[in-house]
C-alpha cells in the first residue's frame, strides 16, 4: 500500500521513521530515500545500527530558494539517480518498507523526474511505500491508501527557537 504524511506541521518524517522502526522490529526490511537533504540528522545514526540502507544527497545545496540554477540541475541528477536505484529495489522485492522521504518538496520543485515517480507508485513490487513532505499533488494523492495530514497549531519557531539537535533533526 501507498501511505502519505503530509501537512505543515511537524512529524512526517518523524512518523515514517517510527514506521520504519516497527517494520524493522517485526522482521521487515526497510529502505529509506531522503531527497533534498543532505546534513547530518540524528536519526542516521539509529538507522546504522538498524542496518536500514539510507539514500540522500551528500552534496551540500542549501535551501531551494538560495541553489543556483546549476545546483538545482546536480540535485535533480542525484534525485534521479537515487530514484532509480530504490525503485529498482522495490521492484525486485529487496525491501518490504520504501520510505520516500520529502519526495513531495522534490516534485513540486521540479527536482525528480515525475513521470519514474508515478510509475514506481503504479509498479512498486511487495513494497509498502511511505511518501512525505508538504502540498502533496493529487496525481500521488490519488494513488495512497492512507494520508495523513499533520496540522501546524503552535511551533516554538514562532518564537525564534530554532531547529533542536535530537529533537527537530
Amino acid at each position: 500500500m501507498i501511505h502519505i504524511y503530509c501537512g505543515d506541521g511537524k512529524g512526517k518524517t518523524t512518523a515514517a521513521l517510527g514506521l520504519i522502526c516497527r517494520h524493522v522490529g517485526t522482521g521487515g526490511k526497510a529502505v529509506l530515500a531522503q531527497f533534498l537533504k543532505s546534513l547530518p540528522t540524528g536519526e542516521l545514526k539509529t538507522l546504522e545500527l538498524l542496518q536500514v540502507p539510507v539514500y540522500r544527497n551528500e552534496l551540500p545545496h542549501g535551501f531551494f530558494p538560495n541553489m543556483s540554477e546549476e545546483m538545482q540541475k546536480k540535485v535533480r541528477v542525484m534525485h534521479d539517480s537515487t530514484l532509480a536505484e530504490v525503485t529498482r529495489m522495490a521492484r525486485a522485492n529487496e525491501c518490504t518498507l520504501l520510505v520516500l522521504d520529502e519526495l513531495c518538496a522534490a516534485l513540486s520543485l521540479g527536482l525528480i523526474d515525475r513521470d519514474a515517480v508515478l510509475s514506481l507508485l503504479d509498479e512498486h513490487g511487495e513494497a509498502e511505500l511511505v511518501i512525505t513532505g508538504r502540498d502533496p499533488e493529487e496525481a500521488l494523492l490519488s494513488r495512497a491508501d492512507y494520508v495523513t495530514q499533520m496540522k501546524l497549531i503552535k511551533h516554538p519557531y514562532e518564537k525564534g527557537v530554532l531547529a533542536r539537535r535530537g529533537i527537530e533533526y
